[in-house]
């Protein structure tokens, strides 16, 4: 029988409702200007990135997503305010990308790292299967540049409740502190609100003089 594919939960009043994509970038010359605030967004393929950028922004496609894993091969930065931007990484984990393309990856994100607008980073982490080793890698990234990390266990309407305790209390004594975790579910909307509140906190932050 066939079962139609649930929708994505979105407010009925968008967050953003003037978000577009500013650029996409293949290299660091390509970033827009470093100033104001941006707010990043990784994690491994299809564990859910495209979903939760448009389930927080309150636009049902403003970043494409697709059954493919792998398909976002650029740094591609969205403006949501004049201003404000949050920036989407290629996810890791897949090698349908090939070798150069893979390789043109670390020194944007290592420019990424230098930018003075970064506040904070999104990891998106599929409640399934937890944080492996490339959102390790990821975490000690964001550590190394003091970048504060706030991990979306994503796709949690799949996960029964007993499920969700046990994925949320895996996932927390395994970060250890080094970084905020909750539940999400771009789906039913679980933790959209929480996750907003994160986005509007680190797009709001002012850095002071030294950072």
């Amino acid at each position: 029988m066939y079962t139609r594919p649930r929708a994505l939960y979105i407010h009925p009043v968008s967050t953003y409702p003037h978000a577009a994509l500013l650029l996409s970038a293949a290299q660091p010359s390509h970033f827009p200007p470093d100033a104001g605030a941006e707010v990043a967004f990784a994690g491994r393929s299809n564990a859910g990135k495209s979903s939760a950028i448009n389930a927080l922004t309150g636009r049902r496609s403003l970043a494409r997503t697709a059954k493919t894993p792998g398909r976002t091969r650029l740094l591609n930065f969205f403006e949501l305010l004049p201003g404000c931007r949050i920036v989407d990484l290629p996810g890791y984990g897949y090698a349908e990308a090939s070798a150069a393309e893979r390789a043109s990856w670390a020194p944007m994100t290592t420019a990424l790292a230098a930018r003075a607008s970064l506040r904070g980073l999104f990891l998106i982490v599929d409640s399934r299967r937890g944080l492996l080793e490339g959102d390790a890698a990821l975490i000690a990234w964001a550590e190394a540049v003091h970048c504060p990390v706030h991990v979306l266990l994503s796709k949690t309407d799949k996960l029964k409740r007993t499920e969700l305790r046990q994925a949320l209390a895996a996932a927390t004594a395994v970060l250890a502190g080094r970084a905020t975790v909750q539940a999400f579910s771009a789906v039913d909307g679980t933790g959209l609100e929480q996750a907003r509140r994160q986005l509007h906190h680190w797009l709001q932050k002012i850095k002071g003089p030294g950072g």
